[in-house]
């Protein structure tokens, strides 16, 4: 067996937890050397095991975000099932769940019962809408993160209708908040000698995500400039945009309000867009009008050539610009693929490797291991034993349903 030193390695997790917001904390700790055992219902499993991308029994959701855990089947509505987790949390760091409001107390998990069984147990628990909120109570998913946060406004194209996107963004940045969440608190109890409850949500969480954005629009009272942003000030205009090229590939730049005149210099717009009156960019700020042309225009001379050709230049004047890929272009843009931020992981029932997340860290001494999410079940009989169950113990609990 192939021992992992990684940064996390000797942590110990429990996570009754499913989904995505729920797993990934965990899934990265396991990456990084952390023993999990997630906790599912036996028989059945985690509901999202067949979510996803489907290759034979293998779906891409749950491998994604359950890869490098242990599998052990509790039932815990059963006082042999409560048990067994109580044991478990006994030699635990940390126990993880996002249940809905309710269920940990119902079901013997709550902050109160394991912090009097593990006094310095971390407990994280993620919500849809936060403990506090008057919606509370109710479950959630990504899409409430994304509606209710704001979210998806910050990425509208202006006059559409506002809507949710595919990347589940209120989701991951929830797991990375708990992921550090938890850290911190770990850290704190290896201080005191106490544990606590670190509570985070999806909406809590994709409101962070929008950073000094929703701070400028709560201080202004006005809604974010969205699409290509000609944004800063009349006097000091900067400009964020994406446009098309001749075969119609997108390409983004941003400039800032020092760079607008040399940029329009080195692509050869200067005096194409001086002769027509809109090389004072900070005429966007007058009227809509005046920023329409302005982008127009722009959209007319990229369109008059390669998007390697505008990057090129724009890059040796040492100013950013970038290629904008699709899902499928991402995966295999060197910058990606040369950090290992995909690799590729042997699926034996499949009989080929398969791509993957990589990891989005580079330790120098201690690595991340990237593995693949366990069969259902898988490590009950490791698990059980090193609790001081034997074989016939061990058979008893499944003839019993309790595994």
């Amino acid at each position: 067996m192939t021992v992992n030193n990684g940064a996390l390695s000797g942590l110990k997790i429990v996570a009754c937890s499913t989904a995505q917001a729920g797993t990934v904390p965990y899934m990265l700790m396991a990456d990084l050397g952390a023993e999990v055992i997630k906790i599912e219902t036996p028989g059945k499993g985690d509901m999202n095991r067949g979510s996803g991308y489907l290759m034979g029994s293998t779906g891409s959701f749950f491998e994604t975000n359950n890869r490098g855990v242990k599998s052990l089947t509790l039932n815990l509505k059963s006082e042999k099932g409560q048990k067994i987790l109580h044991d478990l949390v006994k030699g635990a760091d940390i126990f993880g769940q996002n249940f809905r409001p309710g269920v940990a107390e119902k079901l013997n998990f709550d902050y109160d019962t394991l912090s009097k069984i593990n006094p310095k147990i971390v407990y994280a628990s993620v919500s849809a809408y936060g403990p506090d909120a008057p919606d509370g109570h109710l479950p959630g998913t990504d899409a409430v993160g994304q509606a209710l946060s704001g979210i998806a406004e910050a990425y509208s194209i202006p006059g559409n209708n506002l809507r949710t996107g595919v990347a589940s963004v209120a989701d991951e940045t929830c797991a990375i908040l708990t992921f550090g969440g938890i850290l911190a608190a770990y850290i704190n109890a290896q201080k005191t000698g106490k544990g606590q409850k670190l509570e985070t949500s999806l909406v809590g969480s994709a409101f962070r995500l929008l950073g000094w954005t929703m701070t400028t629009a709560m201080w202004s009272n006005k809604p974010p400039i969205t699409g290509a942003r000609i944004n800063g000030t009349r006097e000091r205009p900067g400009i964020a945009a994406c446009f098309n090229d001749i075969d119609g590939k997108p390409f983004a730049m941003q400039l800032d309000p020092k760079d607008w005149f040399e940029a329009m210099k080195a692509l050869n717009f200067f005096e194409i867009l001086e002769k027509e009156n809109l090389i004072d960019l900070g005429l966007a700020f007058e009227s809509e009008e005046n920023k329409n042309k302005i982008l127009n225009r722009l959209a007319e001379l990229f369109s008059s050539n390669k998007r390697d050709h505008w990057i090129s230049i724009l890059r040796k004047a040492d100013m950013i610009s970038t290629h904008v890929n699709t899902i499928l272009e991402a995966s295999n843009d060197p910058n990606i693929k040369e950090n290992n931020y995909v690799t590729e992981v042997w699926y034996p029932e499949l009989n080929k490797n398969m791509k993957v997340h990589g990891t989005p860290w580079k330790f120098s001494e201690t690595p991340a291991n990237i593995k693949r999410a366990p069969k259902l079940g898988e490590h009950n009989k490791e698990i059980l034993s090193n609790l001081g169950y034997d074989d016939d113990q061990i058979k008893d609990l499944g003839e019993e349903n309790i595994i």
